[in-house]
């Protein structure tokens, strides 16, 4: 059996240690979970600065799976879409030659207004592995709350850009428990294969699967669990897997299987700017305007709402304030930035009949990360994909799906690493702080305690069978759990709460919430496939009864 401190020197030669000073920061991008670059170049087109004093038929806050959604249906409608985004357009190569940073060396690219990176696993054999990084509007968020650090996208594309692509569909025998207000057979019938067929929805080619070496850590996890008695699931993923293959083969740049994942992938991934975006901006009808930051949403004298905006340059600084009016305003700044904007705007009087449940039902998704030291005869592999392609379902018996994620360090680790999503119970709310004049969330760390006890379910019991331990190197020094973080922030203003059950703010005509701020606090499996599912939802019936 291995543990976290037997020394392993990879094919190349190079120890652990000496690994950790070159490519250990790759350690951090793991578990979030054709030739053309990152962005798609008629979304890059559609970027374009706003006018102060315009007005607007209808502005989207934010441009991640809601608001991408609502900017697409409403563009077919006829309507004319601004979509303002707080990070940047992620469309103009680095002096790489490169749009995206490397995980392997996150440099500005790689985190948000961060003078150092905050990785989501710390260390690797006791070593932290953060490193200092100049100020910059960069793409990964790294949010801190008391007891929580919140992962988020910062970009055109939110959290498309940084996350590993995992496209699940919940059971539709727990849908009740995750929109209680919703039919469950419109979504499965309609809403559900409209949201994956717009995504690029595919699952890797089972055969392919089985012999490719990048593939070798989730076979491994496999074996594990199935020896174990849980079942695994292949989960649909967004990225090409036509691709990835030949990245496999050595005819393309590669990009999954250099480890490219938390910084954004720069060939492969189906991210929204070659989906929903590409295609909303192709209308004519949608422009998208970043690095602006929404201040302010009030009714204005005329009707329609007075939108205030500050103007960012890549330092984070305010360049600019801007007033614009709208007709309708959608909000779809992500569960935080959603969440965190209505709460001030009611708690200042800016907004003031949106009712008491704006701010609650907030939930990390029950997120905990583990590691396993696996025996010497069951290595994982020194090339790992860093697109996950199952996951170990123990929903039912035990209130955990795991994701088998890849710890694409280059080296052999003899390590299985896991995502899990739990039924975590507790919700959060989220409260104006006038003091500081910033909005904070009210998460206890201890609350993650019930999460961790229900992913041991899936991996005491694994451990117990292989005769292996858990890691005790990669969250700090001899931490097992990592209970620090959630990728996946929901709720903040719940459907048929703070809104009605189509997602209109209560006390206000014309305005709406179409981001993972709906969902109260769990999906069961990775939440972007709901959240694309429930916008479409929600924004036909908006465009049928509204417009």
């Amino acid at each position: 059996m291995t543990d976290s401190t037997r020394p392993e020197v990879a094919r190349n030669g190079i120890s652990r240690r000496g690994f950790l000073a070159g490519t250990g920061s790759v350690l951090g991008a793991v578990t979030l979970g054709g030739h053309a670059a990152a962005a798609d170049r008629s979304t890059a087109a559609a970027v374009a600065p706003v006018a102060d004093g315009a007005h607007l038929p209808a502005l989207v806050i934010g441009t991640g799976y809601g608001g991408s959604v609502a900017a697409l249906r409403l563009a077919e409608a006829g309507v004319d879409v601004r979509m303002v985004e707080m990070g940047m357009a992620w469309d103009t190569p680095g002096s790489d030659g490169k749009i995206f940073a490397n995980t392997t060396a996150p440099d500005k690219r790689s985190f948000w207004l961060r003078s150092r990176t905050k990785q989501p696993l710390s260390n690797f054999l006791g070593f932290p592995i953060d490193k200092d990084i100049p100020k910059y509007t960069g793409i990964l968020d790294a949010e801190d709350f008391a007891g929580i650090t919140v992962y988020q996208g910062r970009g055109v594309g939110g959290g498309s850009l940084v996350n590993g692509g995992m496209a699940v569909t919940p059971k539709r025998e727990n849908f009740a428990a995750i929109l209680p207000s919703v039919d469950a057979g419109e979504m499965y019938g309609t809403y559900y294969p409209r949201a994956n067929a717009g995504l690029g929805v595919a699952t890797i080619d089972p055969d392919w699967f089985e012999t490719a070496e990048c593939y070798q850590y989730a076979r491994v996890g496999r074996k594990h669990a199935q020896r174990s008695g849980f079942p695994f699931v292949f989960v649909p993923d967004v990225y090409d897997w036509d691709y990835m293959k030949q990245e496999a083969a050595g005819t393309v740049p590669k990009s999954a299987l250099a480890g490219e994942i938390l910084y954004g992938n720069n060939y492969g991934k189906k991210s929204l700017q070659k989906t929903y975006l590409a295609r909303a901006t192709a209308t004519g009808k949608v422009t998208i305007t970043p690095l602006h930051k929404v201040t302010s949403v009030a009714p204005a004298s005329g009707g329609g709402y007075t939108v205030r905006m500050d103007q960012l340059d890549t330092t984070g600084t305010v360049t600019a304030t801007k007033e614009v009016t709208a007709d309708r305003v959608f909000f779809a700044a992500g569960s935080v930035g959603t969440s965190k904007l209505l709460t001030r705007l009611k708690a200042t009087g800016v907004l003031p009949a949106l009712n008491g449940e704006i701010g609650k039902g907030w939930g990390d998704n029950g997120n905990v990360m583990c590691g396993r030291a696996n025996h010497l005869w069951d290595p994982t592999g020194s090339l790992q994909a860093a697109i996950p392609t199952g996951g170990i379902d123990n929903w039912a018996a035990g209130g955990a799906f795991a994701e088998v994620a890849p710890l694409p360090t280059g080296i052999e680790t003899y390590a299985s690493f896991y995502l899990s999503i739990t039924k975590n119970p507790y919700r959060a709310e989220f409260t104006y702080n006038p003091t500081s004049g910033g909005v904070d969330l009210n998460w206890q760390r201890a609350w993650k305690q019930s999460g961790i006890d229900m992913a041991k379910t899936i991996f005491d019991k694994i451990n117990a069978k292989e005769g292996t331990i858990y890691r005790t190197d990669l969250f700090g020094t001899y931490k097992i759990w990592g209970d620090h973080l959630t990728y996946h922030p929901l709720g903040g203003a719940v459907l048929n709460k703070a809104t009605d059950n189509y997602g209109r703010l209560h006390g206000y005509t014309g305005l709406y919430v179409i981001d993972g701020a709906l969902i109260p606090g769990n999906t069961s499996v990775n939440p972007f496939v709901t959240i694309t599912a429930l916008a479409e939802r929600n924004i036909a019936k908006i465009v049928a009864t509204d417009l």
